[in-house]
């Protein structure tokens, strides 16, 4: 194990036992049997140590999600990978509150893959007409929930003491981000379904089909059609 590998496992281990989420790099160096002068040329400073860290153990959660085979309904994925993000989370919770409470001036690379891995579940989605915004917009939606709703239950327990409070916020965000695809489709929503399954599938369409610019003028049109729906709803 080479001597950065060494350092981050101790920082992690450290960290999983700390009661305030915290480690100082003097007892880093000591576990690790290192001198700090060595961790600083490794990690430029303490930040750049936590968020080395906090993606060395979120890496476990983002391989499985990696590895999972894909379900016959891409629904049956958004629903697991929220579970396992916030069972994650409960598991890990001083790795989790530096990923997304903290402002590390080093930003770990794990949160931006897990955003991608959701937008591919949403794409698919999106592929099968069943969304009511875009994936982008949806992706953010799920993410800020299901992060808020896990940083409630890891930061404020005695607040919070009931974990299937995150399976009421996920129902609730599916229900905001998806069309019921059992009840009668209405006229409106079936053109906005339409627009954000045309829209996920742009980047496909470029260059075969279409220009960047041209791309890009077709994606401002598209985008316009859930708005003006959702306006002419309001009415």
């Amino acid at each position: 194990m080479s001597t950065r590998s060494r350092i981050i496992e101790v920082t992690a281990a450290l960290l999983a036992q700390s009661p305030t989420g915290d480690v100082s790099t003097r007892a880093v160096c000591e576990a690790a049997g290192v001198q700090q002068p060595a961790l600083y040329r490794l990690f430029g400073d303490k930040d750049g140590l936590l968020a080395a860290t906090v993606d060395h153990v979120w890496e476990q959660y983002l391989a499985m999600k990696r590895a999972a085979e894909r379900s016959a309904d891409p629904l049956d994925d958004l629903r697991a990978g929220w579970d396992s993000h916030t069972a994650f989370a409960l598991a890990h919770p001083n790795a989790y509150r530096l990923l997304f409470a903290t402002t590390l001036t080093t930003r770990p690379e794990s949160a931006d893959e897990a955003m991608r891995l959701l937008r591919e579940v949403l794409d698919r989605l999106a592929a099968d007409g069943r969304l009511r915004v875009v994936s982008t917009t949806a992706a953010q939606m799920v993410m800020a929930a299901n992060t808020g709703v896990a940083l409630a239950l890891v930061l404020q327990p005695s607040l919070y003491p009931d974990a299937g409070l995150s399976a009421l916020v996920r129902d609730a965000t599916h229900r905001a981000i998806l069309r019921d695809v059992d009840a009668v489709d209405h006229a409106s929503d079936a053109r906005t379904a339409a627009a954000n399954t045309l829209t996920s599938g742009l980047g496909e369409l470029v260059p075969a089909t279409f220009s960047p610019a041209e791309a890009g003028l077709l994606g401002e049109w598209l985008a316009r059609v859930p708005a003006a729906e959702a306006h002419s709803t309001q009415k």
